[in-house]
C-alpha cells in the first residue's frame, strides 16, 4: 500500500471513530464542545503555520474581503455541521448521522448540476433516484423527515461547494475558517466559565484533555487527507471515503446498540445500492476516458 493510500485510510478511519470520541464528552453541552473544537483547532493550525514558516504567506493571502467572505460562509457551514453531528451522536442518533455521510456525495453531485452547470451522464441519474427513494422510505419508517441526515449531508455538500470555488489551499482555508469563529468561541467559553457552566477545569482532567484534544483530532485527519489528495487519484479517494460512514454505522448498531429495523435496512439498502452504482459508473467512465 503506497503512502497516499495509507494517509487516506488513516484519515477516514479517524473520522469513522469520531462517534466514540464525542460520546466520551456526552456530559458537556454540544455548543461548548464545538467552541472548544474551534478554539484549539485554530491555535494548533496557527502553530503549524508558525513552525513551518508560512505565517507571513498566510496573512498575505487572506487580506481580501472576497477571501474572507468565502471562508466566513465555509466556517458557518462547517460549524453548523459539527454542532449537529456532536449533538446527534450524544442524543443516540449515530446511525442517522452515518446516513448523512452516505448521501453526501450524491448531494454534492446534485449541487454541481444546480450551481456549477455540471452535466450528469444518463446512468448517474439512477443512483440519485434510488437514494431519493431510500430517504423517502426512511422518512416514512421514522415517522418524520430524517433531518439529522439531510442537515449533515446537505451542510457538508454546501461546504464542499464553497471550498471548490474558494481560493486558498486546505491548510490556509481551515486556519482562516477556525480563525473567523475563534473570537465567538472564545467569548462564549469565557461567558460559560464566568457563569459557572463551563466544563473546562470543572469536570476533571479527562474531560479537559478530551476538550483540548478536540483540536488535534480535528486537524490531524484533515492534514492527512490533504497529503493523500496530492498523492492518489480522486477515484480512489471517492471509494475510500465510504470507510467513514460505514464505520460510524457499525459503531451505532453494534457498539451503541441503536435500534435498526428491517424497514430501515430497506431504506439504507437503497442508498447503499445507489452508492455502488454511482461509484461503479464513475470508475467505468474514467476507464473509458483512459482507453480512448
Amino acid at each position: 500500500m503506497d503512502r497516499g493510500t495509507v494517509y487516506a485510510v488513516a484519515a477516514y478511519l479517524t473520522w469513522g471513530l469520531f462517534p466514540i470520541y464525542w460520546r466520551w464528552l456526552h456530559s458537556v453541552p454540544a455548543l461548548q464542545v464545538i467552541s472548544h473544537r474551534m478554539l484549539w483547532s485554530c491555535l494548533l493550525l496557527a502553530a503549524v503555520l508558525a513552525l513551518t514558516g508560512r505565517w507571513r504567506q498566510f496573512r498575505a493571502s487572506v487580506l481580501s474581503a472576497r477571501v474572507i467572505g468565502f471562508y466566513l460562509a465555509a466556517a458557518l457551514l462547517v460549524g453548523c455541521n459539527w454542532l449537529i453531528y456532536v449533538w446527534a451522536v450524544n442524543a443516540g442518533h449515530v446511525v442517522e448521522t452515518s446516513l448523512g455521510y452516505f448521501i453526501n456525495p450524491l448531494l454534492s453531485v446534485l449541487l454541481g448540476v444546480c450551481f456549477l452547470g455540471e452535466r450528469l451522464r444518463p446512468l448517474q441519474w439512477l443512483p440519485l433516484a434510488l437514494a431519493a427513494v431510500g430517504v423517502l422510505l426512511l422518512a416514512l419508517f421514522y415517522g418524520r423527515v430524517p433531518w439529522i441526515a439531510l442537515s449533515l449531508g446537505g451542510s457538508f455538500a454546501l461546504y464542499g461547494l464553497v471550498k471548490k470555488t474558494a481560493p486558498l489551499n486546505s491548510l490556509y482555508g481551515l486556519t482562516l475558517e477556525t480563525g473567523l469563529l475563534f473570537p465567538l468561541a472564545l467569548v462564549y467559553l469565557l461567558y460559560c466559565q464566568v457563569d459557572g457552566q463551563g466544563a473546562l477545569l470543572h469536570q476533571g482532567a479527562r474531560i479537559d484533555a478530551l476538550l483540548i484534544g478536540g483540536g488535534l483530532v480535528t486537524t490531524v485527519p484533515l492534514l492527512l487527507f490533504a497529503a493523500a489528495a496530492r498523492r492518489i487519484p480522486l477515484s480512489l479517494i471517492g471509494v475510500l471515503q465510504y470507510i467513514t460512514p460505514t464505520l460510524q454505522f457499525l459503531i451505532g448498531v453494534l457498539l451503541f446498540r441503536e435500534p435498526f429495523s428491517e424497514r430501515q435496512l430497506l431504506g439504507f439498502g437503497l442508498v447503499w445500492a445507489a452508492l455502488i452504482i454511482f461509484a461503479a459508473e464513475q470508475l467505468l467512465a474514467r476507464r473509458v476516458r483512459t482507453l480512448s
